[in-house]
């Protein structure tokens, strides 16, 4: 892909909080290749009942987070998310995992411009309309149909799914963790705050340190004395202890409130890697320890972003409501903002009262 340029291109540099209509379903079609894409990333099926609807920008993706290979961070062109516009998966056979959507600019149109931006736009010359393909437009019906990838190595009634998770690395390039430009470009878009990247970058910098493994002890207690009149997190890099995993239900329905255990009960319940039968406690999930949350609701069943294939979860595993990763500690994945939901085992939960 080439992004060098932007001739071809609705380039509107959105920033969040900016209200945008998403164009209607002709004109976004019009953009599509044969696979449903406009460079490699579809446009899904889950994505028309927002056509011709305003939103909110929640964040720019200029970057964000390989979940397939798990690498780090990758590079994007002229994408953003909207607040709270989720795939439902109605789509692609019922996953659960409710990913936060990839809107192209192209497939937007920002509602009353200023009229900075308004002549900032015409000297560059990016106000046009949505860029067509030069293939024929893609009907409503074949865009339905690019979520079901054919192969003739499946087994029979074996299907495999494509979406904006299982394709994002051809969507986009690797980004170094180092490179710092990203950042820059975090504060400059408005991703992110100076104060809040550089609170991110120092919990980084403390890592990398103890990394060196001189008085490590000292400093983690420190750290966490320093947290605790803080109000924020305890050091969240610890693992569990145990060969064989605990469980314990509480049969959790949609709508209840539940307090989050704290770090250390939940210790208690993994293994040397961090899990629970095979379930990972994450580190980005630390910071929720103690909170309490509504169920969002019972995961049975998510797409693999590696295979595209249906999973069908094993054992209890929760959703609640916001409380998505925020790359705050993830490794080579900085100030991400894909805001992916956490998956919660009901031994780490207690009703709350």
């Amino acid at each position: 892909m080439d992004h060098s340029g932007s001739e071809n291109y609705v380039v509107l540099n959105l920033r969040p909080g900016e209200l945008v209509e998403v164009r209607n379903e002709a004109e976004i079609l019009a953009t599509l290749d044969a696979a449903g894409t406009l460079d490699a990333l579809p446009f899904m099926p889950e994505m028309l009942e927002f056509c011709g609807k305003k939103f909110i920008v929640y964040k720019r993706s200029d970057k964000t987070c390989d979940t397939i290979d798990n690498t780090g961070g990758r590079r994007m062109w002229h994408t953003v998310h909207l607040e709270n516009l989720r795939c439902d998966g109605g789509g692609h056979g019922g996953c659960q995992a409710r990913c936060l959507l990839f809107w192209k600019e192209a497939w937007l149109k920002r509602v009353r411009p200023s009229l900075l931006q308004r002549i900032s736009a015409k000297l560059r010359g990016t106000v046009k309309p949505a860029r067509q393909s030069t293939a024929k437009s893609l009907t409503h019906e074949e865009l339905l149909r690019t979520t079901i990838v054919s192969d003739e190595r499946l087994n029979p009634g074996e299907e495999i799914y494509s979406c904006q998770a299982t394709e994002l690395l051809k969507a986009s390039v690797p980004l170094a963790w180092w490179d710092i430009r990203q950042y820059f470009q975090d504060v400059w878009t408005g991703n992110a705050s100076l104060v809040e990247l550089a609170n991110i970058l120092c919990i980084h910098l403390f890592t990398n340190i103890l990394k060196v493994g001189i008085g490590h002890w000292t400093l983690v207690s420190t750290y966490n004395k320093i947290q605790e009149k803080c109000g924020g997190t305890p050091y969240p890099f610890r693992r569990g202890t145990l060969t064989k995993t605990p469980v314990e239900e509480l049969h959790l329905q949609t709508g209840e409130l539940v307090q989050v255990k704290t770090q250390d009960e939940i210790l208690k319940t993994l293994d040397k890697r961090n899990k629970n039968r095979g379930l990972f406690f994450d580190v980005e999930m630390a910071p929720y320890c103690n909170g309490k949350f509504r169920v969002l609701q019972r995961v049975e069943r998510i797409i693999s972003e590696k295979t595209g294939r249906m999973t069908k979860l094993p054992g209890d595993c929760i959703m609640l409501e916001g409380v998505v990763c925020k790359a705050v500690y993830s490794e080579k994945r900085i100030a991400c903002p894909r805001s992916i939901y956490s998956y919660w085992r009901e031994i780490w939960l207690k009703r709350a009262e």
